[in-house]
């Protein structure tokens, strides 16, 4: 038994938690993690006024669900910035979007899907939805629809909302971006809010990777899976990259993030460039 800090925390109750999450979240957490996993859920005890690990995971125990989402939203990581890893936005605008956009062209209803999984508090779909703007003009016979799902029902609220700070958009991004900017109403000079003609273009909503259905049909032209893939166990990545390619177009893209790799996880695609893949039709 060990105790860190404020809360008792045994081995078995680090382990109730870490089987928890994997059965129902998909995500593999280790010994590395146990810390991380303390400091996490040690909000939750202090806000449910508990003195132990055990008693929370007696609560968890008795089936409470919203308990038991305000677990996941803990233990969730959530680190992101408008266009980050840049090299990934370059790519989908010099190389992907054009190529789509030429196959679609003489069809009578050209279509776009873009989904961006593990979207978080919004910045990637946001970003992909900036790319769009600045190559297409839009037409009212042009389908163009970017899903962003998360597990984290909280920082999809936040997502919804296209509120930031400034430090959190970026010098860079707000620059060269400006026109899909919008001040605060309310005179904040903190803030800044996501223009209406990119919010419409995204549509949130709350998926778990790991759960056996999905609910939305497909197919998607590309599919961003960043920095997700890290969290779950090897049996759990090949099956999600061999799900992700059926639900892509036959010449589909995935893009995966930096620490990522798809080597021993599928022989369903081929890398194109930096942890940027296309399908194997």
């Amino acid at each position: 038994m060990e105790v860190f800090q404020q809360f008792e925390f045994t081995d078995h109750d680090f382990q109730y938690i870490c089987d928890l999450v994997e059965d129902h979240a998909g995500i593999h957490l280790t010994d590395s993690k146990r810390e991380l996993v303390y400091g996490r859920l040690a909000r939750r005890l202090r806000h449910l006024g508990l003195g132990s690990f055990r008693q929370y995971c007696e609560i968890l125990k008795q089936g409470d669900s919203g308990e038991f989402v305000q677990c996941i939203n803990a233990i969730t990581t959530n680190v992101t910035f408008f266009f980050r890893e840049d090299h990934h936005f370059d790519y989908l605008a010099t190389t992907v979007l054009p190529g789509v956009f030429k196959k679609y062209m003489h069809h009578t209803k050209p279509r776009l899907r873009i989904w961006s999984a593990g979207c978080s508090s919004g910045e990637e779909p946001y970003s992909i939805a900036m790319v769009l703007k600045k190559l297409v003009l839009f037409s009212g016979d042009l389908d163009i629809k970017i899903l962003a799902t998360d597990l984290d029902s909280d920082i999809l609220d936040k997502a919804r909302t296209g509120i930031y700070t400034r430090d959190q958009v970026g010098k860079a991004a707000l620059r060269n971006n400006r026109h899909w900017f919008r001040k605060d109403p309310g005179k904040n000079e903190r803030l800044v809010h996501i223009g209406p003609e990119i919010k419409e273009l995204v549509f949130f909503k709350q998926l778990n990777l790991a759960a056996p259905g999905w609910p939305m049909q497909g197919p998607f032209d590309v599919i961003f899976c960043r920095n997700v893939m890290i969290y779950f166990s090897k049996e759990t990545r090949q099956s999600l990259c061999d799900r992700f390619a059926d639900f892509l177009t036959d010449d589909g893209y995935l893009f995966i993030g930096h620490s990522e790799s798809l080597v021993s996880c599928t022989d369903r695609f081929k890398s194109v460039g930096k942890t940027i893949y296309r399908k194997i039709a």
